[in-house]
C-alpha cells in the first residue's frame, strides 16, 4: 500500500493575528513527522506519538485534503511524531496540520500546490476548534519558515523574508500558567495594526517587541521575563501566540544570559535554531 511523510517545523509570533486578523511569524527548528498511509478496510486511524494526541484535528484535516470515495476505498493510517511543546503558542497544531495535509496530498496529487496544501490545514484546523482566526500566520511561518507577513482574512501571504542563518529562538514554557480570554486583544486592536504596519515593512524586531507589550498588557502575562531577556541582549522578546510560551529571538553568543535568566523562573527552557527551511516531502 502507498504511503508518504512530510516534516514541517514550529514557529513563534511577531504579530498575534487575534486582533486584527492580520498577523506575522517567524520559523523554529522544533519540528514535527506526520506519515499518512493507505490501509486494507476505511476510515481514518490516527496513531499518536509523544505529546501531540488531537484525534479530531487529525481526522478533520485527513477529510479535508483526500477525497471521500477513497476514504470509502481505503482505511487511511495517520501517525504523528511532534517535538513542539502543545499548548502554549508555539505553532504545534499548525506544523502538526501541515504535515499531515502536505503527506496526504503526496498520496493523491501528482503536484503540489503549498497554498492549496496550507488552506487546507486551516480549514481543518477551524473545523477541529483549535484556532479562532484560522490562523493563516502561523499555517505560513510553519510551512515556509522564515519571517512570514499574512492578512490571516483574505488567506493573503503579503510578505516572506528569510531570517538571518545565526539567530536562535530562546522558548520558556511555564510551569502553571493561567489562561485569558484571548478576544479581549482585541480591545488592542489598533495598536496591533501598528505592530503589523511595522512587520509589514520588515520591521520585525520592533513589531515583535510592540506585540510582547501589547499581549503581556491585555491577557495578563507577566512582562518582566520579556524585558530581561532584552536586557540581556535579546534582539526582541514577546509572548508567542496567547502565551503562555514566551519567545526571544538572539544570537548564539547572547544564548547562555537569557538561558540563565529565564532559568530562574518555574519552567522549562528550550533553544531552537531559526528555521527557514520549507516543509518537505521526506518519504
Amino acid at each position: 500500500m502507498k504511503s508518504a511523510s512530510a516534516t514541517v517545523h514550529g514557529a513563534v509570533s511577531i504579530v498575534n493575528a487575534i486582533a486584527s486578523g492580520k498577523g506575522s511569524g517567524l520559523g523554529i527548528s522544533l519540528k514535527a513527522n506526520a506519515k499518512v498511509e493507505f490501509a486494507d478496510g476505511s476510515g481514518i486511524a490516527f496513531e499518536p506519538m509523544h505529546e501531540f494526541r488531537d484525534d479530531k484535528l487529525i481526522r478533520a484535516v485527513v477529510n479535508r485534503a483526500i477525497p471521500k470515495q477513497m476514504l470509502e476505498q481505503y482505511q487511511v493510517k495517520v501517525s504523528v511524531d511532534s517535538e513542539i511543546p502543545a499548548g502554549y503558542g508555539l505553532k504545534s497544531s499548525s506544523a502538526v496540520s501541515n504535515a499531515v495535509s502536505l503527506a496526504c496530498f503526496k498520496l493523491v496529487k501528482e503536484n503540489i500546490d503549498d497554498l492549496e496544501t496550507i488552506n487546507k490545514a486551516v480549514d481543518a484546523s477551524l473545523d477541529a476548534k483549535v484556532t479562532i482566526t484560522g490562523a493563516f500566520d502561523d499555517a505560513c511561518a510553519s510551512y515556509f519558515g522564515g519571517f512570514v507577513v499574512t492578512d490571516n482574512l483574505n488567506r493573503k501571504l503579503i510578505r516572506h523574508d528569510e531570517a538571518p542563518k545565526d539567530l536562535h529562538a530562546v522558548i520558556f514554557v511555564p510551569a502553571k500558567a493561567e489562561r485569558s480570554d484571548p478576544m479581549r486583544l482585541q480591545m488592542l486592536s489598533n495598536f496591533f495594526d501598528d505592530a503589523f504596519n511595522l512587520a509589514k515593512n520588515g520591521e520585525y524586531w520592533e513589531a515583535m517587541m510592540l506585540n510582547g507589550i501589547l499581549v503581556s498588557a491585555g491577557l495578563a502575562i507577566q512582562y518582566k521575563p520579556v524585558k530581561e531577556a532584552v536586557e540581556r541582549g535579546a534582539l526582541a522578546a514577546s509572548v508567542s501566540g496567547n502565551g503562555p510560551a514566551l519567545a526571544a529571538v538572539a544570537y548564539e553568543w547572547r544564548l547562555d544570559d537569557i538561558v540563565k535568566c529565564w532559568g530562574a523562573y518555574d519552567g522549562k527552557v528550550l533553544v531552537s535554531k531559526i528555521n527557514n527551511e520549507k516543509a518537505r516531502v521526506v518519504g
